[in-house]
């Protein structure tokens, strides 16, 4: 076979380096190799830096558009919640006029078939009033609570206790643990004082 016959055979990666560093006639020093190293970590560790620098910038965003949704959806609740109430606010008018021209009805009329279509109703609308989660606050017997109720009178009655509520002048209802309206209530004064100062002048007496 004749050599231009003879396959070239590729050299290795090895074999031209030798050759490039046989061509440049000398070999890198220790230091010189250590150099480049140092250079490679140190160009490592600033990307590396880099790299977990936007990392946490990545994650910050993320974070703050979750908050920026959750605050939205929250928002977007209170504002429906806000809404539904002052719809129920207006509702409670009504029940108090049903409530009261049912309770000043002619005995002869309270089994009437017009009363009982107007009882249809009212049943309605306290069924609406129970979806949405509003519910009475009931007074009879209940001690004076500022939180509760709103005294339209104060007044000395027999048989209640000072603060002890006497009626009821309108009813007030809670929106689940929210107060939609406070109960209109006459509260009971002085007993305490007044008892004490009788059982002192009925003392004195018997001395």
């Amino acid at each position: 076979m004749s050599g231009d016959e003879q396959k070239i055979q590729p050299r290795t990666t090895g074999e031209t380096i030798q050759e490039e560093v046989a061509a440049a006639g000398e070999e890198p020093t220790v230091a010189e190799s250590q150099g480049a190293l140092a250079a490679a970590q140190q160009e490592l560790a600033q990307k590396s830096a880099e790299a977990a620098e936007y990392l946490d910038n990545w994650r910050r965003s993320a974070a703050e558009l979750s908050n920026a949704r959750k605050r939205m959806l929250r928002e977007q609740e209170e504002t429906r919640a806000a809404a539904a109430q002052r719809v129920l606010e207006k509702l409670l008018p009504i029940v108090d006029d049903t409530d009261r021209a049912f309770a000043a009805l002619p005995e002869d009329q309270v089994e009437g078939e017009w009363v009982n279509g107007f009882r249809a109703i009212q049943r309605k609308l306290q069924g609406v009033l129970e979806s949405e989660g509003v519910v009475p606050i009931w007074t009879e017997g209940q001690v004076f609570d500022p939180a509760l109720h709103h005294a339209v009178t104060h007044e000395e009655a027999d048989g209640y206790d000072e603060g002890q509520i006497i009626g009821e002048a309108a009813r007030g209802y809670m929106l689940h643990d929210k107060v939609l309206r406070p109960s209109m209530v006459r509260v009971a004064k002085g007993n305490h004082a007044r008892n004490a100062r009788g059982e002192t002048d009925e003392q004195d007496c018997r001395h």
